[in-house]
């Protein structure tokens, strides 16, 4: 696909990650991570550490800042640890999940523009898909005002596979009834680059999250600094494929 001229006209699906692209969490999470750690008696994490362990889902979090991940940071932790850990991360979460947690700039501004109808068109249908189990997506969406903009949310619990695996695509394609080409998957890391190419739909990145330092090493078909222009960069070519 990277070889293609990228033409966005046919586009007619928008499928958000989360954390990193919508809403910028970090604090949130590295907060919960260290409760949970000081729950296991172990010392905190610099909060940037953590920052670099999101995006893969809260298990993966905890045995990483635990050291039990595939990384081997720290002293290792036990099964038994790790679930506990879990456990905890997961009760302190839910409680505390819009203590700091804030759409980023320019995100319900960009959300309004694509989701309203226009001399081209009616606007584009959007669903979220990350990482995130389902029912803390759901309630950070629907506490910051942001659920109303998305037919779907679904989580990194929803199915038998997380992203970069392509599962929760092909399930919102047909959703939606669209083809993959028909779609855009917006996000910030090389997690859900990897998830367009394995899913066969346009990428687009944005500049401002998590990982988005990993995009030069797994370049996106577009790049946008804010949500802001994303409208007008598809709009562009909307116009033109009519």
């Amino acid at each position: 696909m990277n070889g293609e001229s990228k033409d966005f006209s046919s586009v007619r699906a928008l499928i958000f990650d989360l954390d990193g692209t919508l809403i910028d969490s970090k604090l949130d999470l590295a907060l919960a991570v260290n409760a949970s750690l000081a729950h296991l008696g172990r010392e905190p994490l610099p909060h940037e550490q953590v920052y670099g362990y999101v995006g893969h889902g809260a298990p993966m979090l905890i045995r990483r800042s635990l050291g039990a991940g595939p990384d081997r940071i720290g002293a290792g932790a036990t099964e038994a640890e790790v679930d506990r850990a879990l456990g905890f991360f997961l009760d302190y979460y839910r409680a505390h999940m819009l203590d700091n947690t804030r759409p980023y700039p320019g995100v319900r501004e960009g959300l309004e523009t694509l989701a309203a109808p226009d001399s081209i068109g009616a606007g584009w249908r959007m669903a979220v898909l990350t990482n995130k189990p389902e029912r803390f997506s759901r309630a950070i969406l629907e506490g910051l005002g942001l659920a109303r903009f998305f037919r779907y949310v679904y989580g990194g619990n929803s199915f038998d596979r997380k992203k970069p695996d392509p599962q929760g695509v092909e399930i919102l394609l047909r959703n939606f009834q669209v083809g993959a080409r028909e779609a855009m998957i917006v996000g910030d890391s090389e997690i859900d680059v990897q998830t367009a190419r394995n899913a066969g739909t346009w990428a687009c990145g944005v500049t401002y999250g998590l990982g988005s330092e990993h995009l030069v090493d797994f370049p996106p078909d577009l790049l946008v600094d804010s949500l802001t222009d994303l409208p007008a960069r598809l709009r562009a070519f909307r116009g033109a494929g009519r």
